[in-house]
């Protein structure tokens, strides 16, 4: 897939190069064919951490073989990635009893998705991401919520159905807005309680979208809930897989109609604004006052992308 004529903006987690196969998951005999194809590769995940093998110098996602997971405790039916190069590419969650096979071996270990995302490809990053939201969604949904039977999987993990009253579960997508508001040579960065509150790290105001609520609707209110501001122009940047569990991150750039910061307190540690010189060093690392997220998260980008445009 060429990601190319896609977005110009090749965020972290967004690149998965994989056919979903959208038309073969209609075929349960196939899906079932495809698990025991010798051919196969099955990405291993174990309390949603990434299996990861060291060749040489060099850590490479590590990929199992058909054959490989006959003897490992699953913690459920294997998930479909999809397709590329004409292999089929699953998912599989396994004990605890079976992750110490790996973890006795120097040579493997099970890593956090954030970290593997610091020296794999960018393709495979995307490809951990979809299996991670799929798994941890198969876990925490088990049960019908209508009745409370056992779900069974089908589509190879694209719908669970309920074993008794039939009713059909999908996976879900959190989307949140996060958004950098402007005011000529100024934009408007927040710390939110939590981990951002024991450094000087500043990031883009972001929220959950309500039910009902468009995205333009959802920054106008964000913006008011945690920084007092009346936003317009609200514009659309880019957007990002998030899978810390399960969001959408749709970044946004938005004017300020209003500039007098009221902060919600409960929320908020610090909503400042922050002129285009102070953002400019601080992406370069040269400004010991203010420090920026990571180009791992699209807040880095919707910023940078504010403090270089002239």
């Amino acid at each position: 897939m060429n990601r190319e004529s896609i977005s110009k903006f090749a965020h972290t987690f967004s690149q998965n190069p994989l056919n979903r196969g959208e038309t073969e998951r209609r075929d349960e005999q196939w899906i079932s064919d495809q698990i025991n194809n010798p051919n196969s590769k099955f990405m291993v995940l174990h309390d949603l951490n990434i299996l990861i093998e060291e060749i040489g110098q060099r850590q490479s996602l590590r990929w199992l073989p058909q054959e490989e997971i006959k003897d490992l405790e699953l913690q459920s039916t294997p998930v479909l990635l999809g397709i590329q190069d004409e292999i089929t590419h699953f998912a599989i969650s396994i004990s605890d009893a079976s992750a110490s096979n790996f973890i006795d071996s120097d040579k493997n270990e099970f890593i956090d998705a954030r970290a593997c995302a610091s020296f794999l490809e960018p393709e495979i990053i995307g490809i951990i991401a979809q299996a991670r939201i799929q798994i941890n969604w198969h876990q925490k949904n088990k049960f019908c919520s209508v009745c409370g039977e056992p779900n069974e999987i089908y589509r190879g993990g694209q719908v669970l159905r309920c074993s008794s009253c039939k009713n059909e579960t999908f996976p879900r997508t959190d989307p949140v807005i996060i958004m950098v508001v402007t005011n000529g040579n100024t934009c408007l960065l927040g710390q939110s309680r939590g981990r951002l509150s024991q450094t000087n790290t500043y990031s883009a105001l972001a929220g959950f979208m309500d039910q009902g609520e468009s995205i333009e609707e959802a920054v106008a209110r964000e913006v008011m809930e945690e920084a007092g501001l009346e936003v317009k122009n609200v514009t659309y940047h880019s957007s990002q897989p998030w899978p810390f569990p399960n969001s959408l991150m749709i970044g946004c750039h938005a004017e300020a109609k209003t500039t007098d910061i009221h902060i919600d307190d409960e929320e908020m540690v610090s909503v400042k604004w922050f002129s285009k010189e102070e953002v400019l060093l601080a992406l370069k690392g040269e400004n010991p006052n203010l420090n920026l997220p990571a180009p791992i998260a699209i807040a880095h980008h919707l910023i940078k992308s504010w403090a270089q445009t002239t």
